[in-house]
C-alpha cells in the first residue's frame, strides 16, 4: 500500500468520538419544575373546616392564654421552629434573653401538653400554623 492510499482510507474513516466527560453549560436533564414544599400541598389537600378545627385544637389554649396575658406564645413558638428549635437563635431573633425562650415555650408545652423535643409534635405544631 501505498502511502497516499494510506492518507486517503484514514481521511475518509470518522474521527474517533470524544472520551465522555463534565457536562457543559447546559447539558445533562433539566432540572425538574420548581414545586411548591410538600407541606403547602398536604395542607391544600385537607379540607378548611377540618384544618381549622385542628388549629384552633393544638393553638386555641396558646391564642386564649396570649389574649389574657400578653404572653407572645405563638410568636415564640413560630421563632423557636424557624430557628429548628435553636434556644440561641430564638432569643436572638426575638431580642430576648434564652431564658425567657425556654420559660415561653415551656408554657406552650404545659398548656397544649406537648412536647416540642419530640418531632411529631413540632411537626403539628409546624402544620398548625402555617394553615391559618
Amino acid at each position: 500500500m501505498r502511502v497516499g492510499e494510506f492518507l486517503e482510507m484514514t481521511a475518509e474513516r470518522p474521527a474517533p468520538a470524544a472520551p465522555p466527560g463534565p457536562p457543559g453549560p447546559g447539558a445533562g436533564p433539566e432540572p425538574p419544575p420548581h414545586q411548591p414544599p410538600l407541606h403547602q400541598a398536604l395542607l391544600a389537600s385537607v379540607p378548611a373546616p377540618v384544618l381549622r378545627a385542628s388549629r384552633d385544637r393544638l393553638l386555641g389554649p396558646l391564642q386564649e392564654y396570649d389574649d389574657r396575658h400578653n404572653a407572645q406564645l405563638i410568636g415564640t413558638l413560630r421563632s423557636f421552629l424557624d430557628c429548628d428549635g435553636s434556644w440561641a437563635a430564638c432569643a436572638s431573633l426575638m431580642y430576648v434573653h434564652v431564658n425567657t425562650v425556654r420559660y415561653r415555650i415551656s408554657r406552650v408545652e404545659a398548656l397544649t401538653g406537648r412536647d416540642l423535643s419530640a418531632l411529631a409534635d413540632r411537626v403539628d405544631f409546624f402544620l398548625a400554623l402555617r394553615s391559618g
